[in-house]
């Protein structure tokens, strides 16, 4: 009877989970150590099938994590950076203490620090799965260049995120690779394709904020952590795949053509650079030359199990592409102060635009209001006072409903104070049998190079106006004589109807039916809308009053049922008595 007892909750899968607390110890690390440690490599814990027998059998609440994540944690460099960290702290503190001020400033010479290039390495094999992660990345980075600077979160932080998303917005420029925006409650989405890959990120709106109390900003400043560091090695490579210079310059000939005067006032010399970069409004600087090469054509052959029919669909859709990133060449735009300078800026330059605002707004100001070649000026306010009579005066709606729809909307529609038409989500797609609205049909309309329905109706009924008013012209004359020769036999008929009428004895009567007037009475109508109130006060009831009414109101009703029964029996003996009496007197 040999063999050792086997113990519980020792085997099978409570041996492949870990709680936090023992992973911790594990590690010897503290629990925001822990934490930042698990954001950076991407484990997070796990939900046991059987939570009861990983937990030996308690139920209450734990987090677990798998083992072989906590061993592959183990051989991680940045541990020991951890504690190198907490080992300088501690130093430090000691050095204050004993006001060793030689010792203070080697000490913060000599700050452990740590990379994540290889961490970057590891989580993305490839440029591709890099460039599918980036989303979150780009919306983290975006928020974090919005946020003051309130001692909530590193400037050095907020400012390499400010650099970072300039310079992808100048590389989405420069590869004309927006394809779709969207303005939203929450900010501005975006949508470009970039290697094939479709990518969205959301820009919050340039409002001042106070920092909401109840976001952990330390899990937030973390992840940013590893997002600039991915962002920064994507951008690197996208400039390099476009032949422009990393860290972006400005092309020498655009350089020249910002206007350098007072730009003392609004930066400093080392901000002057950086702003001028993120004015979005100047080209950047190409590796070889600036010279444009002509593209040649790329022969198109199918792909495997594709026919002809599907080429030449796709060979349309590039076509349709290459036309919408040409969209705005030939227009130059005029940004008033109160329209969103940088998104505006940015879309437009995507696109092909020039544009250009006042010189006080922002650095970066390529000519002025009062140039005549400038095509269209957007403006969110109901009226101007100066205007020039060889542009358009648009609101911003324009720019982005033309982005979306892949045309140039009739401007009409978008003219100062006039009612905007809705500005519909182009990341909607409707399938057959799904409800269109109206506009949309009108833009499919117009991508057709149609007219739209309402246009076309509003035609025909003009033109059959203008033809039954021809017609009327041109047969007034013919038909006068024939009116008067039939209106001649119409009272001959009706004269001698009468004349039978009168030999056979009988008299044209007319029947009149008497109406009935209507008599309102005051106090009925003041019930019917005493009753209406009543109705529509127990519909507004919350539930537990509604429940209370409902049990009062039984309780009414079974007494007045309870007092009808009672009076008919009442009634029905006095009925029986009365009988019995007259029966007596019989």
């Amino acid at each position: 009877m040999g063999g050792l007892q086997k113990k519980k909750f020792e085997r099978g899968s409570a041996t492949n989970y870990i709680t936090r607390n023992k992973a911790r110890k594990k590690l010897q690390l503290s629990l925001p150590d822990f934490r930042r440690l698990c954001i950076l490599k991407g484990i997070y814990p796990h939900e046991p099938k059987h939570k009861k027998k990983v937990n030996k059998g308690s139920t209450a609440p734990r987090t677990f994590y798998l083992v072989k994540d906590i061993r592959f944690l183990l051989h991680e460099p940045i541990v020991g950076k951890f504690r190198d960290y907490k080992v300088f702290v501690r130093k430090l503190k000691k050095a204050y203490g004993k006001t060793e001020w030689s010792a203070v400033e080697r000490l913060r010479e000599n700050k452990p620090t740590y990379k994540l290039d290889h961490i970057i390495k590891e989580r993305y094999p490839s440029f591709i799965d890099a460039l599918r992660d980036i989303d979150d990345a780009l919306c983290m980075c975006f928020l974090f260049s919005t946020f003051a600077r309130t001692g909530k979160c590193h400037v050095q932080t907020i400012q390499l995120c400010r650099r970072l998303t300039v310079e992808w917005m100048n590389y989405v420029i420069a590869a004309r690779a927006l394809r779709k925006v969207f303005i939203s409650i929450k900010g501005i989405y975006y949508q470009a394709e970039v290697m094939g890959q479709p990518i969205t990120w959301l820009v919050p709106y340039q409002f001042s904020h106070d920092h909401p109390t109840d976001v952990d900003y330390r899990v937030m400043a973390t992840f940013t952590e590893l997002y600039t560091t991915l962002l920064g090695f994507i951008n690197f490579r996208l400039y390099h795949s476009l032949n422009l210079l990393y860290p972006p310059k400005l092309d020498s000939k655009a350089a020249s053509e910002l206007k350098e005067e007072d730009e003392e006032d609004f930066a400093m010399n080392s901000e002057c650079y950086l702003e001028k970069l993120s004015a979005l409004s100047a080209s950047l600087a190409r590796v070889v030359s600036t010279a444009e090469e002509e593209e040649a054509e790329l022969d198109q052959f199918p792909v495997e199990g594709e026919d002809m029919e599907k080429m030449e669909a796709r060979e349309k859709e590039q076509k349709q592409q290459e036309a919408q990133k040409k969209l705005f060449e030939g227009l130059k735009f005029f940004l008033n102060r109160e329209v969103p300078r940088e998104s505006l800026a940015f879309v437009i330059r995507c696109f092909g635009g020039e544009v250009s605002w006042d010189k006080s707004v922002c650095i970066g100001s390529t000519y002025e209001v009062t140039d005549e070649t400038i095509t269209h000026q957007i403006v969110d306010r109901p009226n101007i006072d100066q205007q020039y009579i060889n542009r358009y005066y648009i609101q911003p709606q324009w720019v982005y409903d033309c982005v979306n729809a892949k045309i140039i909307l009739p401007v009409e529609d978008y003219f100062l104070g006039v009612t905007l038409p809705p500005h519909l989500s182009p990341f909607v797609e409707e399938k057959e049998g799904d409800y269109v609205p109206p506009e949309k049909m009108k833009i499919m309309a117009l991508q057709r190079g149609e007219k739209p329905a309402n246009e076309e109706e509003e035609e025909g009924e003009e033109e059959e106006e203008e033809g039954e008013d021809e017609e009327e012209e041109e047969d007034d004359d013919n038909d006068d004589d024939e009116e008067d020769d039939e209106e001649e036999e119409a009272e001959e008929k009706n004269l001698k109807k009468m004349e039978e009428q009168r030999s056979q004895g009988k008299s044209l009567q007319v029947k009149v039916t008497p109406g009935k007037v209507k008599v309102e009475n005051p106090a009925r109508l003041e019930q019917e809308e005493k009753a209406e109130e009543k109705r529509l006060a127990i519909m507004m009831m919350k539930k537990k009053e509604k429940y209370l009414y409902d049990k009062i109101m039984f309780g009414k009703k079974r007494k007045t049922r309870e007092a009808n029964k009672l009076a008919a029996k009442r009634k029905a003996y006095d009925d029986a008595e009365k009988a019995k009496k007259k029966k007596a007197r019989k």
